[in-house]
């Protein structure tokens, strides 16, 4: 462990806690992680240049899963591995939704792992299809996170955006 690791464990600490924000946002990372180690040893260049971009955007999704994470850190602190409780139930929802995002990008590995290993798809479709189609999910999951957090935040919360390459904000 060097010091960048060490300094960034410190700052996941500080703004996500221990408890069950943390874990659901280094879950995500470690099956990040994986899809990318995995990425690496795809020999076929078509496939290849077909997984990358899709690649690219769940690695995009990693700073919005830390955003929602700590969001919800600082809405309702956690250190232990219980979820806090809500009178809505929004924090159980959002905790789902980040382990699903999470849960769900551990199957786009093991779905990129079954197409590198020549796996095809029983209807005949495309080697890359099976992990877009797994890709969307998790895309779908982490929106419905975000969703969550806004709604969990209330009506008066300040709503943070973040801006795509087009320099257009998106809430």
């Amino acid at each position: 462990m060097g010091l960048k690791d060490f300094v960034q464990g410190r700052r996941d600490s500080a703004d996500m806690g221990q408890g069950v924000w943390r874990r659901a946002h280094d879950r995500f990372r470690r099956g990040l992680d994986r899809f990318h180690q995995i990425l690496e040893r795809v020999d076929d260049e078509t496939s290849l240049e077909s997984l990358i971009p899709s690649a690219n955007r769940l690695a995009d999704l990693l700073p919005e899963v830390r955003a929602v994470a700590a969001g919800a850190h600082r809405l309702a602190p956690s250190e232990s591995t219980d979820v806090p409780a809500s009178p809505d139930g929004h924090y159980a929802d959002l905790h789902r939704a980040l382990s699903k995002a999470g849960n769900s990008l551990a199957l786009c590995a093991e779905a990129l792992a079954m197409m590198r290993c020549d796996g095809a798809c029983a209807g005949g479709c495309s080697k890359t299809e099976s992990v877009e189609r797994r890709v969307v999910t998790v895309e779908e999951q982490v929106a419905e996170a975000a969703r969550i957090l806004r709604v969990a935040q209330g009506p008066g919360a300040p709503m943070e955006t973040s801006s795509n390459d087009d320099g257009i904000s998106a809430a």
